[in-house]
């Protein structure tokens, strides 16, 4: 499954395109010059139970960790997931 990445500079956002629609999301706003702050993540129907939500979370901290970023998990989901697995996201979690 390929994840694309869109960004604007104020704003992004990480995504799974269906049949040329997003059917998974992951937005994002920038929120310093090193930070992003994660705001919501969503995942179509089409895709449930198939660990999208988690793709989404792994393409964004590959991208923070290549570009020196950090991340604050607003959204909750996110949030979710970064408690649990902290001291795998630990370098990332601003």
């Amino acid at each position: 499954m390929e994840i694309k990445r869109s960004d604007n500079g104020k704003t992004g956002l990480f995504y799974v395109e269906l049949d040329g629609k997003k059917a998974a999301e992951m937005t994002y706003k920038h929120s310093g010059d090193q930070q992003i702050t994660i705001v919501h993540t969503a995942v179509n129907d089409a895709l449930k139970g198939q660990g999208v939500g988690h793709q989404l979370i792994h393409a964004a901290v590959d991208y923070l960790r290549e570009n020196n970023l950090k991340a604050v998990a607003q959204c909750a989901f996110v949030k979710s997931v970064f408690d649990k697995k902290s001291e795998a996201f630990d370098d990332i979690i601003a």
